[in-house]
């Protein structure tokens, strides 16, 4: 049985939604306020223009789909320290200003991080873990922080290349974690014939994207073969696997019924729904991603 759930993440100190409305979203991000657009805020705005325009910096779209340019309004660093609280300790990264509209960090999916630490603190071995489309390595340094062996793979050497800085920042360099640019279908199956196995996997696939050989992918065609893929490399007894899906029109229903199938040889609990963050001004809750997350 597959339970749907609004999943917050509700531990941040260094991130707050302070507002949306009329397809943006106010944000908090450390000491620096940004304004970005975000088509699901269908309502108004509750707080006033004013605390908008005091925003430091405005990210004005271009007629790309994810294009544009941040519009500065006050000085802000070129990057700056974020720290998010985990078990005993933190995690502590470098954000940044970025074309794409993000600053190096997705704060709704602190709530997997907690979820994948816990499990892995709980262990009573230490899990092998692999991070595909790891992006600047927070759900990786959060597993190795608990406890796991990690492989974090993502296709851009930029990317990767700031997931190591951010190791070194929250003071991890020591943990058993190995960094590799290439493309995600390609590492599996390389893995499978090696028969390396995982205790745990997570997925944070883009809607498009490129490998480092120009390997195309496109979520919908994409996903279903790669986790046929990941289900050879799965441990007898794994402790999880976490899929999130941004900008797409599925539903968690449909992404929890995949995940059920890659899953169904093992015994295990399945859950599903929406990452959502709770709005300061007005408590609203803005729906992020979809997820389907399954757990021994």
């Amino acid at each position: 049985m597959t339970t749907f759930t609004l999943l917050e993440a509700s531990r941040w100190q260094d991130y707050e939604l302070l507002d949306s409305g009329d397809g943006q979203k106010l944000e908090r991000f450390g000491k620096y306020v940004f304004s970005r657009p975000e088509a699901q805020a269908m309502w108004s705005r509750a707080l006033p223009r004013s605390a908008w325009d005091d925003a430091h910096a405005v990210f004005i779209p271009s007629g790309e789909e994810s294009g544009g340019h941040w519009q500065l309004k006050k000085q802000v660093e070129e990057k700056w320290i974020m720290r998010y609280p985990l078990l005993d300790s933190e995690l502590r990264f470098a954000a940044t200003t970025t074309p794409g509209r993000h600053l190096g960090v997705f704060p709704e999916v602190a709530a997997h991080w907690d979820f994948m630490a816990d499990s892995i603190h709980r262990a009573d071995f230490r899990p092998n873990v692999l991070n595909l489309f790891g992006y600047t390595g927070l759900a990786s340094l959060a597993a190795a922080a608990a406890g796991a062996s990690v492989t974090h793979v993502d296709a851009s050497k930029k990317s990767v290349a700031w997931a190591r800085e951010n190791q070194a920042l929250s003071k991890l360099s020591e943990k058993p974690m190995r960094w590799v640019v290439e493309d995600a279908l390609k590492y599996v199956q390389r893995e499978a014939r090696r028969g390396v196995k995982y205790d745990g996997v997570i997925l944070d696939p883009p809607k498009f994207g490129r490998g480092p050989k120009g390997e195309v992918w496109e979520v919908y065609k994409s996903l279903p073969n790669l986790l046929s893929e990941i289900r050879a490399c799965l441990s007898e007894r794994p402790l999880f696997v976490i899929i999130t899906v941004y900008a797409v029109r599925a539903s968690a229903i449909h992404v929890a019924q995949a995940l059920d199938e890659m899953m169904k040889r093992h015994k295990g609990t399945l859950d599903s729904g929406e990452l959502v963050t709770r709005e300061k001004s007005a408590n609203r809750l803005l729906s992020q991603a979809v997820y389907a997350r399954w757990s021994r």
